[in-house]
């Protein structure tokens, strides 16, 4: 069976996480009626993460308005590393992670704001840094008038595990 790791035969990825200095947050609370994430099978499916630092949120607004491009960027990487406490909490490691199989990233956009992409870059870069080639994924980048609690950016992530037995 294969084993973490970044696929590069480097350190696995909460080894990668300490040598990034990165210490992932507590899982964030739901906002509504939902898990953060759940486990079906091999795969773990987190919900919507907003970019929660404390239980708050570092900005608000539509990008290309309130919020510029670049820090938008930096509330995806949050987003992912919310994404990463949550499937931690369920997958009991990172190690786990197979591979990152799907992003998906809603940006609360300005109606001339068509730089979705390089928003959720954030989130995409951070994965690849934690994971390396397993890192790589799939990935949709939409634009949306409104996220929840006037959130700029929102962020789910879909991975499959290495050892899928039931614990």
């Amino acid at each position: 069976m294969r084993k973490g790791g970044t696929g590069s035969g480097s350190a696995g990825a909460e080894a990668r996480l300490a040598e990034l200095g990165i210490a992932l947050p507590e899982v964030a609370a739901p906002l509504a009626a939902y898990a953060p994430a759940v486990r079906s099978g091999s795969y773990v499916q987190t919900s919507g993460q907003l970019p929660l630092v404390d239980g708050k949120l570092p900005a608000t607004g539509k990008v290309g308005a309130e919020v510029s491009p670049e820090e938008a960027k930096e509330l995806a990487r949050i987003c992912a590393l919310n994404a990463l406490a949550a499937v931690r909490s369920v997958a009991g490691s990172l190690d786990r992670v197979a591979r990152v199989v799907k992003v998906t990233g809603f940006v609360a956009s300005a109606p001339d704001f068509t730089g979705q992409p390089g928003v959720v870059n954030g989130a995409s870069e951070l994965l690849g840094e934690v994971f390396g080639d397993r890192g790589v994924h799939a990935r949709s980048a939409v634009g949306v008038s409104v996220l929840p609690i006037d959130a700029p950016v929102e962020v789910e992530v879909l991975v499959e595990l290495v050892d899928w037995s039931e614990d």
